[in-house]
């Protein structure tokens, strides 16, 4: 139906055969296979633990389809991405999870902590406040608004060098998007670290595809290696809770001094141009054409 160009994988709402809109990401993409790998475990693992997370499906894809399209560069995507892709259930009228939305939107300490937890344990660092990929859906009719989980593509980094990262590994979650409603990181530990067994891992790696699990001798031996981590990384929460998130008045400092470096930085011609970042265009006075 359309590319989706916020992103720098490049996905596409595509209608299927199931008369399902689907959030489609590609094979050949840039990020490759190993992002679509991330996803299929990370929004299963969601699932299971109860977080809010968009049905995956498989999208056989023909780019036969897309031949229409204008841009070149898409087009080569698409035809890098013959056969099956990864879609995940469209949520119309959905909203990204931005600043502004935050301000409106109460979220729950406990909520918030176990998406902080999950993130930590996937070692997913791109859920930032500058970037939540998170989104807020509904947002029409009387159901009230909610938190939904969506791109867990740089999730797992681990899987990129799997002989350089230890399971017991500290990350900086200081400026997680959900930081500043204060997680309950523990209550989630204590809830959900039980939940996460060998026997759910290995169901939820069975979900991958084999022709996307080519790096070790077998697609076998690779979702034993990804259990094995995940199960091991799980059984080492005490080394690696985030708690110490910043208060809203250390992040408003914290953004101040950015900008005031980043004005710094900037030549003189430049320091004369208003900064409208985040705020809305002035309004153009057309009286003085009309008379």
């Amino acid at each position: 139906m359309t590319p989706l160009r916020s992103g720098g994988s490049v996905p596409a709402v595509v209608e299927a055969d199931d008369l399902g809109t689907y959030v489609v990401k590609f094979t050949g993409s840039a990020q490759g296979r190993k992002a679509l790998v991330a996803e299929v475990i990370v929004g299963e693992l969601a699932r299971a633990l109860g977080l809010r997370f968009p049905e995956l499906v498989l999208v056989r894809f023909d780019p036969a389809i897309a031949d229409s399209e204008p841009h070149q560069e898409v087009r080569d995507l698409h035809a890098a991405s013959a056969g099956v892709n990864l879609g995940m259930d469209h949520l119309p009228g959905a909203r990204d999870f931005t600043p502004e939305v935050a301000r409106h939107c109460r979220v729950e300490p406990l909520e918030a902590g176990r998406v902080v937890w999950l993130d930590a344990l996937t070692v997913n660092v791109d859920r930032t406040v500058h970037s939540s990929n998170l989104m807020v859906w509904p947002t029409l009719g009387v159901a009230p608004p909610r938190l939904w989980l969506i791109d867990h593509g740089a999730a797992l980094v681990f899987h990129h060098r799997w002989d350089g990262s230890e399971p017991a590994r500290r990350y900086d979650f200081r400026h997680h998007a959900l930081g500043r409603y204060g997680p309950d990181v523990r209550a989630a530990d204590a809830e959900l670290a039980p939940k996460v067994t060998r026997e759910l891992l290995r169901e939820i790696v069975a979900e991958v595809p084999d022709a996307w699990l080519t790096e070790f001798t077998t697609p076998a031996e690779m979702r034993e290696a990804y259990v094995d981590y995940l199960h091991a990384r799980v059984r080492a929460s005490a080394d690696w809770l985030p708690t110490d998130f910043p208060s809203p008045e250390e992040l408003a400092a914290e953004e101040a001094l950015r900008a005031a470096r980043t004005e710094q930085g900037r030549p003189n011609w430049l320091k004369r141009v208003p900064d409208l970042h985040g705020k809305p265009a002035a309004q153009q006075d057309w009286s003085v054409h009309l008379g």
